[in-house]
C-alpha cells in the first residue's frame, strides 16, 4: 500500500468520526468535498473505484454556458453555467482555455418556430436553426455574460467570407456564426488537484479512492478494495454524489426514496487527422446532424475530438462507444466537411459516459434539462443527494450543496470559492514565460520537456522537475513523460492502478501514444515503487490492456503495432 494510501488509511482508522462523509469521487463529490474541508469540517471522501473514474472522466471537454439550454428557457442554468466557465478560466488557467466556436448556417428562419415552442414548454424536436434564431440566441448569450465578460461578442460571416475562411466546410454553408467557449486540456487531473488543495490546507480531511461505504446495524463501515481493511465511520450527514449510481447508493447506504436519476450516454472519438486539424483553425464547429442532436468538433492537444451521441439508457453500468455511434459521429463529420477523407482508421482512442441526469419524460434526449438540484433524504444520518449536474458548473453545484450541509450541521461558511485559485491555477496567468524559462535554464530541461510539464502542472511545474531528480530520464520512445515524473505522480497523486496512472493521471491513453512497450515501462515503475509482486503487476497489466479493448477501442494488436511506429519514427 502506498505511503500516502497509508497514512489516510490509518488517519481514518484512528478517529471514525466525520462531520460530513461525501461518497462519490467525481468532479461534483470532489467538488462538494473541497468546499466542505475549506470550511474547517472533517470530511471523508469515499470513492469506490478511482477518482474522477466515471462520467467526469467523459465530458466533451468542453466548459461551457450552454448555449442550447436557452431554447429550453433554462436562462438561469445559462447564466449559472458562463460564471462558472469564466471562474474556471481565471482559476484554472493552465487547464481551461478560450474555444472560438463557429456555427454552420445553412438558411436564413428555419427552425424559428421549433425553437419559439421549445422555449414556450411544448415537447418538440428541434429543426435546424437557420440565421434568425442563431442570431436571437447568442445575442441573448451575449447580454447573460454582460457583466463580467472575459469573451468576445458573436458575429457572423458572409458565404464569401465563409468560403474564403472555411473552404472544407460543406457548401450548404451560405455564412457562419462564431462565439467563444472554453476547453479543457486535463480534466481529471482538475480533481486531483482539488483533492492536493485540501490534503494541504486541511490534513484532518480523508480522501479515498478504492472503497466502499456500507450501512451496518449501528452505523456504517468503509471497507477498502486493495487490503481488505475494514474501518467504522461515525458521520453527522452523508452526501450522496453518486452521479448515474445515486439511486443504487440510497439503497446501498439504507434509504429508500422514489427514483431521482436517470442516464444518457454520450460518446466521443479522439481521431489522428492532420487534415481535419488543420482544416478547424483552432476552432471548434457545433453543428446539427440530420437528427436534431448537436455534435462537435474541435482540436484536443494535437489531435481532433469528435462527438457526442446522446442515448437514453435503461440501466446504469460502464459504457462504450457501440459501432454505430463511430458511424453515427463519422457520419456528421463527413457530412460538414465532406471534401476530407474521415474514417475509423484514424480514431486513436474512443470513450463513452453516462451523464446522470434528473429524471424526465421527455421524449427527446436533448430537452432533458442538464440543471442540477439536490434533496434531502432523513434517517438516523440524513442524507444529501446530489441530483443532476454537468461538468463545468461543478464548483456552483459543490457550493449549494455544501450550503445545505452546513445548514443542517449549523456551521457558518468561511470560504467563497468562486475566485479561489485551484492548483497549478495559482499564480500562473501571465507567468508562463517565466515558468518555462526557469525549466529550461535552473532545470536545464529542452523546450519541449519545459512545456509538457508546464501545460500538465502549472505553476507547480517546477516543483515536479524538482521532484523527477535524477530520475528524470525518458519513459519511453515517443512521448515526453520521464521515469521521475511517472515516480512522482504514484507517491503523491492517489495511484493504485496501472489504468489510474496510463488513463486518467497521464493523457497517454486519450493521445493515443500509450503502446505496449510504454505499458511496460509503467508496469516496471509501478512494481519499483510500491513493491507489488510480480503476479500483481502481471494482471494490472492485463487488466489495463482489456480495459482498454473493450471500452476504449484500443486492442492489444493496436498496442504492439505502436510500438513499432514509434521506434521506426525515432530511429
Amino acid at each position: 500500500m502506498p505511503d500516502q494510501r497509508v497514512k489516510n488509511w490509518q488517519s481514518l482508522s484512528g478517529d471514525g468520526a466525520f462531520d460530513v462523509v461525501v461518497v462519490g469521487g467525481g468532479v461534483n463529490g470532489i467538488g462538494t468535498y473541497r468546499e466542505l474541508a475549506l470550511q474547517g469540517l472533517r470530511v471523508l471522501l469515499v470513492e469506490r473505484g478511482d477518482f474522477a473514474s466515471g462520467c467526469s472522466a467523459a465530458p466533451s471537454r468542453m466548459i461551457h454556458g450552454g448555449l442550447r439550454y436557452l431554447e429550453n428557457g433554462e436562462f438561469d442554468l445559462v447564466r449559472e453555467s458562463l460564471q462558472e466557465r469564466d471562474a474556471l478560466l481565471v482559476n484554472a488557467p493552465h487547464f481551461v482555455h478560450p474555444l472560438p466556436t463557429v456555427i454552420p448556417v445553412t438558411s436564413l428562419f428555419s427552425g424559428l418556430f421549433n425553437a419559439a415552442a421549445s422555449f414556450l414548454g411544448l415537447s418538440r424536436k428541434p429543426a435546424p436553426r437557420g440565421a434568425v434564431p442563431i442570431k436571437l440566441g447568442l445575442s441573448l448569450y451575449d447580454w447573460v455574460s454582460r457583466k463580467r465578460r472575459l469573451m468576445p461578442r458573436h458575429s457572423f460571416q458572409g458565404r464569401r467570407a465563409t468560403r474564403r475562411d472555411w473552404p472544407e466546410l460543406m457548401q450548404e454553408a451560405r455564412g457562419t456564426a462564431t462565439y467563444h467557449d472554453a476547453w479543457i486540456g486535463f480534466p481529471e487531473r482538475l480533481c486531483i488537484e482539488m483533492l492536493q488543495d485540501v490534503a494541504r490546507v486541511a490534513p484532518g480531511c480523508v480522501a479515498l479512492n478504492y472503497c466502499e461505504i456500507a450501512a451496518e446495524t449501528g452505523g456504517f463501515s468503509v471497507t477498502c478494495q486493495r487490503s481488505g481493511q475494514t474501518a467504522e465511520i461515525r458521520p453527522r450527514l452523508i452526501v450522496n454524489a453518486t452521479g448515474a449510481w445515486l439511486d443504487e447508493t440510497v439503497a446501498q447506504l439504507g434509504g429508500t426514496a422514489p427514483r431521482m436519476v436517470e442516464g444518457t450516454k454520450g460518446s466521443h472519438l479522439i481521431l489522428d487527422h492532420p487534415e481535419l486539424f488543420a482544416a478547424l483553425k483552432g476552432n471548434m464547429v457545433f453543428f446539427e446532424n440530420d437528427d436534431g442532436r448537436v455534435c462537435i468538433v474541435f482540436p484536443f492537444h494535437d489531435r481532433v475530438l469528435a462527438g457526442s451521441t446522446d442515448i437514453r439508457v435503461a440501466r446504469t453500468g460502464r459504457v462504450r462507444c457501440e459501432p454505430e455511434e463511430t458511424d453515427y459521429i463519422l457520419g456528421a463529420l463527413a457530412k460538414v466537411f465532406p471534401g476530407l477523407n474521415i474514417d475509423a482508421s484514424q480514431i486513436v482512442f474512443s470513450y463513452s459516459g453516462i451523464r446522470p441526469l434528473p429524471q424526465s419524460d421527455q421524449d427527446f434526449t436533448g430537452r432533458i434539462s442538464r440543471g442540477h438540484d439536490f434533496r434531502k433524504l432523513e434517517g438516523r444520518v440524513p442524507q444529501l443527494c446530489m441530483i443532476g449536474g454537468k461538468w463545468t458548473t461543478f464548483r456552483a453545484f459543490a457550493q449549494q450543496t455544501a450550503d445545505a450541509a452546513l445548514g443542517e450541521l449549523r456551521h457558518g461558511r468561511r470560504v467563497d470559492t468562486l475566485d479561489l485559485a485551484i492548483g497549478g491555477g495559482a499564480k500562473f496567468e501571465g507567468r508562463e514565460v517565466q515558468i518555462l524559462q526557469e525549466l529550461c535554464k535552473v532545470q536545464n530541461l529542452s523546450h519541449a520537456r519545459a512545456g509538457h510539464l508546464l501545460q500538465r502542472y502549472g505553476s507547480h511545474a517546477p516543483k515536479v522537475a524538482i521532484a523527477c531528480g535524477r530520475e528524470d530520464r525518458p519513459l519511453a520512445a515517443g512521448t515526453l513523460y520521464s521515469e521521475g515524473e511517472i515516480l512522482h505522480l504514484i507517491r503523491s497523486e492517489f495511484v493504485e492502478t496501472l489504468s489510474d496512472l496510463a488513463l486518467r493521471r497521464t493523457d497517454l491513453a486519450i493521445s493515443g501514444v500509450l503502446s505496449m512497450q510504454i505499458i511496460e515501462a509503467l508496469a516496471a515503475l509501478m512494481a519499483q515503487e510500491t513493491g507489488l509482486s510480480p503476479d500483481l503487476i502481471t494482471a494490472q497489466k492485463q487488466d489495463l490492456i482489456a480495459e482498454l479493448s473493450t471500452y476504449h477501442g484500443v486492442t492489444a494488436a493496436t498496442l504492439e503495432r505502436r510500438n513499432t511506429e514509434r521506434n521506426a519514427q525515432c530511429a
